[in-house]
């Protein structure tokens, strides 16, 4: 069921009606959740169903061992005692704790296996097969990416059970309703990419949803509407030229890797911010607020910043239940570097399991270390940290920035690193194939290399536009304007847009 189609305008209304015809917590809860199930086992052409058992399973087990982490379940019977002596009491405590750190260690385990098993397991069995030389590794890795489907959304179902746990053992209260908690782990609007939301983030705003305003509601439907168009209008059309491009790469020249990478970029922004906003006004209906995931990650000035725009709920993850249990920056800056190293790592592997996602992320956290490297020089160079302050000094560290992100990006399109490789080297002076602009550009889009080239300046342009006067010029829409543009919006989808919207490409991870 993709979400910009009739099918899920339907589904999505049906649910809404049923939803709100209730007044109690607890019916509300379970249409949203047999709403969430059918969603999910609509997906893949219905093969998603065959994996309802394992996610229902997964989600009873991490519950249960929320519940084992939970402080006040976990208190001795005796705890309460006014005779109970000091020493006694510590050693109650000391034997508490090492139990909740056990729990929370096997909690993690099992998820990360759930994980490896349905990810990753082609990737060891290759990577061994080739070390090895045994073909009969290649053959059983080839037969296991040939028959296992991955479940959707199985990054996200992970991470946030993680989460779930982590935060437990750290004091935040352990839910009692599993009801409340499958609702969560299920929530159709956030199930397949995301945003990785925090149960706690959710939890307070279960007892007391009133039906939303008209400019509740017209934000919901403005954040719909925008997702459709970015996914419709644009970040399809990109997919036209991008894709067929990517798959004849070999035939390509050295403007037309520069013109791909920069149409891929484009193309992935607005496919999973398309998604996301579609995500949160779909919660939204509900009186539920999602977690922001994207703000303007193109104009950030150094990939610390891009990091705090981009997938800004992954990097919030990556950053709470890896940074900071590694040491964070408080160990000198040789282990900074090391840790934003190994974080950046575990986000590339975490999109996939392929050489090509390992190197996305080496970039990354090269870039990361690099910054951190430059900072600390800066701080002791007033000269040097003028110029970084300076308007030419932050036009640079804006090019740099986003010349590492797009140049990343080769890896993340072509996860293949040998064909990630041929692009990096073949970026200046290749000429292309003759027929190549013909059959690329012509005859799928009827425009020249030229013409594609403009239209994707002219796209930045205006996101950069779109930009300046929301941040400088402090314009916003208000929510009559906004839900005027809806159905603007919403026949510009169906009457622009391809017949059966693709994929999103976040669906893949």
């Amino acid at each position: 069921m993709a979400f910009v189609s009739l099918f899920y305008a339907l589904f999505l209304l049906l649910t809404l009606v049923f939803y709100w015809g209730f007044h109690q917590e607890r019916l509300r809860l379970i249409v949203l959740l047999s709403a969430s199930l059918v969603f999910f086992a609509t997906q893949a052409d219905g093969k998603m169903v065959v994996y309802l058992p394992l996610l229902v399973i997964s989600t009873a087990i991490n519950f249960y061992f929320g519940r084992a982490l939970d402080q006040k379940a976990l208190l001795p019977d005796h705890a309460g005692e006014a005779d109970l002596s000091n020493e006694a009491w510590q050693y109650a405590q000391s034997g508490w704790n090492h139990q909740r750190r056990r729990s929370l260690l096997a909690g993690i385990l099992l998820n990360v296996l759930v994980l490896l098993g349905f990810k990753y397991i082609p990737f060891f069995l290759i990577t061994l097969g080739q070390t090895l030389q045994q073909p009969s590794l290649l053959e059983a890795a080839d037969s296991v990416s040939r028959n296992l489907l991955v479940p959707l959304g199985i990054s996200y179902f992970t991470f946030e059970n993680i989460a779930y746990l982590v935060d437990v053992y750290r004091g935040a209260p352990a839910t009692p309703s599993l009801l409340r908690f499958a609702t969560y782990k299920f929530l159709f609007a956030k199930l397949t990419s995301g945003p990785i939301t925090r149960y706690h983030h959710l939890s307070t705003q279960w007892k007391s949803r009133p039906f939303p305003s008209a400019e509740a509601l017209s934000e919901a439907l403005w954040l719909i509407a925008r997702g459709a168009a970015k996914k419709a209008l644009l970040a399809d059309q990109l997919a036209l030229v991008v894709q067929p491009g990517l798959d004849n790469l070999a035939r390509a020249g050295s403007l037309d890797i520069w013109l791909l990478t920069l149409g891929y970029g484009l193309q992935l922004y607005l496919d999973f911010s398309g998604y996301v906003d579609m995500a949160r006004g779909s919660a939204q209906l509900f009186g539920l607020n999602l977690p922001e995931n994207f703000r303007s990650p193109y104009f950030s000035s150094s990939i610390a910043d891009f990091w705090r725009r981009w997938h800004m709920t992954l990097g919030d993850w990556l950053r709470n239940y890896l940074y900071f249990p590694l040491g964070g920056s408080r160990r000198g800056l040789g282990r900074t570097c090391f840790n934003l190293m190994v974080v950046m790592l575990v986000a590339g592997f975490w999109h996939d399991a392929s050489w090509g996602f390992l190197a996305w992320g080496a970039i990354h956290g090269a870039a990361m270390a690099v910054h951190r490297l430059t900072d600390e020089w800066s701080q002791q160079r007033p000269a040097l940290q003028r110029w970084w302050q300076s308007p030419w000094g932050g036009v640079s560290a804006w090019a740099l920035t986003q010349g590492v992100v797009f140049f990343s990006w080769l890896f993340f399109a072509l996860p293949d690193v040998s064909q990630a490789w041929w692009a990096v080297t073949h970026l200046l002076g290749h000429s292309a194939d003759g027929q190549f602009a013909q059959n690329i550009y012509f005859e799928i889009v009827g425009l020249t290399r030229g013409q594609v080239g403009l239209l994707l300046a002219l796209l930045a342009i205006a996101m950069a536009g779109l930009h300046g006067f929301g941040r400088s010029l402090k314009v916003q829409l208000g929510w009559p304007l906004k839900l005027a543009l809806v159905p603007l919006l919403l026949y510009g989808v169906w009457q622009l847009g391809q017949q059966g919207s693709g994929s999103y490409i976040y669906f893949n991870f």
